[in-house]
């Protein structure tokens, strides 16, 4: 079980991921978490330097879809803009976001990250089809109370796997 729960790499940001390693890896999509990824936790505002870096991954050729078990609605005129589709409500870590996505995307597991601040709903979901994860800090201690509770075990389990 742990195997599920092991990101394939660990990132402090979402600016600190080696995109030049996931071209190397053949990686052309990426399903990235909104809450506590891309922006803190049910905000409506997005970072500038996370702008321009979903920007950059555009220009890169990376194809982007945004999963969130919440509504991602707040933040439809900014994907607009950028022209990322998302998927809302996703019941992560349920595998129907995930293909829905990789479809979305004209990606297979092979070819897609997921990219989010959590291990029982990201990691695992996307370690569920085969995919490469990446677990990236939270951006906020601020969340969801159920993710508050489950951020303990995850602290236990994160120092089990860096000592592995």
């Amino acid at each position: 079980m742990l195997r599920k729960l092991k990101p394939d790499i660990f990132a402090a940001t979402l600016l600190d991921i080696p995109l030049d390693e996931l071209k190397k890896r053949g990686i052309k999509g990426l399903v990235i978490d909104l809450d506590n990824t891309l922006t803190k936790w049910n905000s409506c505002e997005i970072n500038p330097e996370i702008y321009s870096w979903l920007k950059e991954l555009k220009e890169m050729d990376f194809r982007i879809c945004i999963v969130s078990n919440n509504d991602v609605g707040r933040l439809r005129g900014f994907m607009e803009d950028l022209q990322i589709p998302y998927i809302s409500n996703a019941f992560k870590p349920g595998k129907s976001a995930f293909v829905k996505a990789m479809q979305l995307l004209n990606s297979g597991p092979a070819k897609t990250a997921v990219i989010g601040d959590q291990l029982f709903t990201d990691i695992l979901g996307g370690k569920r089809l085969g995919c490469f994860t990446i677990l990236v800090t939270p951006l906020s201690q601020r969340e969801f109370i159920g993710t508050k509770i489950m951020r303990k075990i995850e602290r236990l389990l994160l120092k089990k796997m860096l000592q592995i």
